[in-house]
């Protein structure tokens, strides 16, 4: 689950990482008032959205009066903000964070994030800030540093004061540097975070250290811990197809294909969309309705799917082990009847109770098409898309 900026900030402060004084605005006029309220004479306006390169979008706008701070408010509320992480259809702004501006000297990239191939955290610095770490390892590879992290023991301070001689800060910012990646460290430790970045943690031209950008992202299956961070969930920044199947207790994420998909297991999925796409077709989603599927979870699957107006052609394909194909086939029934079907539905069937299954299927006189293998499933599928005229 990811957060907003100042959302990630507030955390952060909470575990002595330095921040800029700001506040959060829905209004032009509110956008002012905070201006105010912080005090001085630059103000940095930010569009509050789950994506990074908000920048090179026009989502971040620096003022110089309270008059030019309503007037980016005005222009960026509301706002569709398109950038190569939200991908063409982008994302709106609906909230902004005005932050007192500041006098930067350097800029540092700081991540904190999980390294499976280690089993351990990793802290990935670079010298080099303000740039995307894609693109530093691509023209500015020696300039990141990686120190991985014992889990028995954690981020020791001797680990933090060898990052900060790296990035050859002054000795008077050790002890503010040294606080600032604990403190991070510490944060993902407790909050059960999958990364932490601050990109760019800026040294001022006074010798501070502030972190002008963060970036937090958590375990879901962990925040049942952690209510407070839930809490934080913005539903209106998440595909709202995602989101209705997390609320189902699914496994969905949304593709740009016109074939859907409902399997059980994540193994299965991928490869049944690989089987599409070899034949020709591409697939509307990734969907797992889990091992032990219910009638009434295979409909609510089912119902998800359709609510993709790209779909116009459903591929089943359900191999039951500690699932049931009667059961399933039961939900496929419960589904198909409740709603006026007018796109091709394609269902292979394998494993516990397959023959009762399929039974079922060919007696419910509907209009389904039935296959054997996963491969006739898939090209089933693809005909009977192609046949609907795309």
């Amino acid at each position: 689950m990811d957060i907003h900026e100042y959302q990630s900030k507030e955390i952060l402060s909470e575990y002595g990482v330095p921040i800029a004084a700001g506040g959060l605005a829905y209004s032009p006029e509110q956008a002012a008032y905070r201006a105010t309220e912080i005090g001085g004479n630059l103000w940095v306006v930010k569009a509050q959205i789950h994506s990074g390169a908000r920048g090179k979008a026009g989502g971040i706008k620096v003022c110089k009066s309270e008059d030019e701070v309503a007037k980016a408010a005005e222009e960026l509320l509301g706002k569709k903000l398109v950038t190569h992480q939200t991908g063409p259809q982008g994302k709106v702004c609906h909230r902004l964070y005005i932050e007192a501006g500041c006098n930067i000297e350097r800029e540092i990239y700081m991540a904190f994030v999980l390294d499976r191939s280690k089993e351990s955290v990793t802290v990935v610095v670079s010298a080099e800030g303000g740039m995307e770490i894609e693109q530093l390892a691509v023209e500015k590879p020696d300039s990141i540093i990686k120190v991985a992290v014992e889990a028995a023991v954690g981020m020791q301070p001797f680990q933090a004061r060898e990052i900060v001689f790296a990035l050859g800060l002054d000795k008077t910012q050790v002890n503010q540097a040294v606080t600032t990646i604990l403190g991070c460290y510490r944060a993902m430790r407790d909050l059960d975070a999958n990364m932490v970045e601050i990109n760019p943690l800026v040294v001022t031209k006074e010798g501070n250290l502030l972190a002008v950008d963060a970036k937090m992202g958590f375990d879901e299956n962990a925040l049942f811990r952690h209510s407070n961070i839930s809490e934080l969930r913005d539903k209106s920044q998440e595909d709202i197809r995602e989101m209705n199947a997390a609320d189902r207790g699914l496994s969905y994420v949304g593709l740009d294909g016109n074939i859907g998909c409902i399997i059980n297991g994540a193994g299965l999925a991928m490869a049944t969309m690989d089987m599409i796409m070899h034949a020709g077709g591409e697939p509307a989603n990734f969907l797992d309705i889990g091992g032990g599927a219910s009638p009434e979870r295979v409909s609510k699957a089912f119902n998800l799917v359709l609510s993709d107006d790209n779909v116009k052609c459903i591929l089943i394909n359900i191999f039951a082990g500690i699932n049931r194909c009667d059961w399933v086939a039961e939900g496929i029934i419960q589904a198909v009847e409740k709603i006026d079907l007018k796109i091709p539905v394609v269902v292979r069937l394998s494993g516990t109770n397959v023959e009762q299954g399929r039974k079922m299927l060919e007696n419910s006189g509907l209009p389904l098409i039935m296959a054997e293998t996963l491969k006739e499933g898939a090209d089933k599928a693809v005909a009977a898309w192609k046949e609907t005229g795309k």
